[in-house]
């Protein structure tokens, strides 16, 4: 490494186009990438979400064409979130063998199956009248233990209805061993679980939250989701995580966090996936429609960012775009 300019000159590898792309260091492929997708009970037709142009609430039928669209494009998993008609405390409807997120994923499973991984989120704020990712106790506390039982019950209910991968985001301690406990009571064994291990509190999520209908009525979400000041809990989190039984684990956001990221993938012997979340989404797409930047270019570039900083799985709500941008 003595080289000195004028002998060393990097700016050589970067001349053309197929010099770079011959020496890139870094190459995002189609088959990591995950596509989220909301289905909404009741629908008629697809309902376009305000703050996330271009992503909808889909019908039973149109997320069927946008997963056989997906896979088409070459995307790797798709992860389903489901929107009930109605709420209730429990959140009934999210281990409902007739809910709309356990119908739909039996149509997928028909559909796609074969072709990509369908990926279920586990939660409940989807499902609550409340909004939390969990049941209350009487003073309007997340009951931890209380919330493991109900999630040990999605899970089963999810992998019956065709679910190949079960994404637990609650951020509940020990959800991973109460669901692979559930899961393997059952007999499947088989399925493997994505756990959103680390998961912060971020002011990034505010579009997803009406895509997916899941704001809190009341409070927020700082009580169970980690403080954005932290690093090694995020370590702690992943690792308590893996030794429960998780097959994947998640650092979300992506941007904000790529260095989480990165200390993550550095220390975790499994796969490692980042969540491009609605914030981060929604914040390009504005710009573009300004005329600020070249929303292509940004798209790959923050895409590239993420698989650069040791993300495996990248979901994304531009998945089949940028597969075939990719392409």
């Amino acid at each position: 490494m003595n080289a000195r300019f004028p002998a060393a000159r990097p700016r050589r590898l970067r001349r053309t186009p197929a010099l770079r792309r011959l020496v890139a260091e870094t190459r995002p492929r189609p088959e990591e990438l995950i596509l989220p997708v909301f289905v909404k009970e009741g629908l008629d037709e697809p309902n376009p979400v305000e703050s996330m142009p271009g992503v909808v609430q889909h019908t039973r039928d149109s997320v069927r064409k946008a997963a056989q669209e997906a896979a088409e494009a070459g995307v790797g998993a798709l992860i389903l979130f489901g929107i009930p008609q109605y709420k209730d405390e429990r959140g009934s409807a999210a281990d409902d063998p007739g809910g709309v997120l356990q119908r739909t994923l039996r149509d997928l499973d028909s559909d796609v199956g074969d072709a990509l991984v369908v990926m279920s989120d586990l939660c409940l704020d989807e499902f609550t009248s409340h909004g939390h990712c969990g049941l209350l106790t009487p003073t309007g506390e997340v009951d931890n233990d209380a919330t493991l039982e109900r999630y040990a019950s999605i899970a089963v209910a999810q992998a019956a209805a065709g679910a190949q991968v079960v994404a637990p985001s609650g951020m509940m301690d020990g959800q991973v061993a109460a669901i692979r406990a559930a899961l393997d009571g059952a007999g499947y064994t088989q399925v493997p679980i994505l756990s959103y291990a680390a998961k912060y509190a971020s002011a990034f999520y505010g579009p997803f939250r009406e895509a997916a209908e899941g704001a809190p009525r009341f409070g927020d979400r700082s009580g169970y989701q980690q403080d954005p000041a932290n690093a090694a809990e995020a370590l702690r989190e992943v690792e308590l995580d893996v030794a429960e039984g998780a097959d994947m684990v998640m650092v979300k956001p992506g941007l904000a966090y790529l260095d989480i990221l990165a200390k993550v993938a550095e220390a975790c012997p499994v796969p490692v996936s980042s969540y491009q979340v609605s914030g981060e989404y929604a914040m390009v797409e504005a710009a573009a429609q300004k005329g600020w930047l070249d929303r292509e270019r940004a798209i790959l570039e923050t895409i590239t960012s993420l698989r650069r900083a040791g993300a495996a799985q990248i979901l994304t709500y531009w998945a089949v775009e940028a597969a075939r941008l990719l392409r």
